[in-house]
């Protein structure tokens, strides 16, 4: 079995209202999910969606770091600092992630996972050392675990793609590389996953449109999004593949504020034992757990 995990920072369930939530307009064919559904509900492609739990049993609004790190590592990271912590993981978020991530995990169970984001040439050039107060959950954690950073040869060689998927932030950047359609992004990662038992791909534009509070700007990417997991679907054997999305906070499905919410996020999978992932996990704190048992069951 092979697992594909999209991880989309920022999506949580709304109210079914048009006037704040972008997920509610008709052109929304996916993320089309409101807390008034009844779940587990059916999605498109044979799949499955339920909402699953971020507050941690924590007062306040969740947040970037700790949501991820108890995402990624299967620890309540926010009953671990009393608090939810945005941005970037601290000092003991690190140390962590560090003995306890999914990708280490994985890695000393024998499996071959790999985090595909492509990384821009200063990371290469300063190293993850001089970096370490802006690196993210999922670069703490990959690089903890000795596992590989993708580059712009591996973009350029179609191995890997940009955390935007067209690449056109680089684009704008002057950076000197392609600029890929969402089927052309969406087939390059349903392609290089097959490489790997375990493939996360980091998309966090949700949340940066969420605090835009730009309903344009919102629905389009949302559509564009959809567009890319459409293709990956497409261009994936379900039948010995898992595929897997989730966020680590809500913040895209309600524009009427600018910060989180403290909504639910979506679980939705597709293919094998879907139905086992889905019955396992409640919370942030479940998914992890519930990857790795898949993974000890075969």
């Amino acid at each position: 079995m092979r697992i594909v995990f999209i991880f989309i920072d920022g999506l949580g369930i709304s109210e079914n209202n048009l006037l704040t939530n972008p997920c509610a307009h008709s052109e929304i064919q996916l993320f089309n999910i409101f807390l008034t559904d009844s779940f587990p509900k059916k999605v498109l492609f044979d799949g499955i969606v339920k909402p699953i739990e971020v507050q941690l049993g924590v007062p306040g609004i969740p947040q970037s770091a700790t949501g991820q790190a108890a995402l990624f590592t299967g620890i309540n990271t926010a009953k671990l600092l009393n608090a939810h912590l945005s941005g970037f993981p601290n000092q003991k978020l690190r140390l962590l992630l560090e003995k306890h991530s999914i990708h280490l995990k994985l890695k000393n169970m024998g499996k071959h996972p790999a985090f595909i984001n492509v990384y821009r040439p200063i990371f290469f050039k300063k190293g993850p050392e001089a970096l370490i107060r802006y690196l993210s959950v999922t670069s703490i954690a990959n690089w903890k675990a000795g596992l590989r950073f993708f580059s712009f040869d591996d973009l350029l060689s179609e191995q890997a793609i940009y955390h935007d998927f067209t690449n056109l932030e680089l684009i704008k950047r002057g950076f000197n590389v392609p600029q890929f359609t969402a089927e052309k992004a969406g087939q390059i990662l349903a392609q290089a996953s097959r490489n790997y038992d375990f493939c996360l791909y980091e998309y966090f534009k949700t949340d940066r449109a969420g605090h835009s509070q730009d309903m344009s700007f919102a629905r389009q990417l949302l559509v564009q999004l959809e567009r890319f997991i459409f293709t990956v679907l497409n261009n994936t054997d379900l039948t010995n593949s898992l595929i897997i999305i989730t966020s680590d906070h809500g913040n895209i499905e309600d524009l009427s504020i600018k910060t989180h919410t403290c909504n639910p996020v979506p679980l939705i999978v597709w293919g094998q034992r879907k139905n086992d992932l889905i019955a396992d996990v409640n919370s942030l704190i479940a998914v992890t757990p519930a990857i790795i048992k898949l993974f000890n069951l075969g």
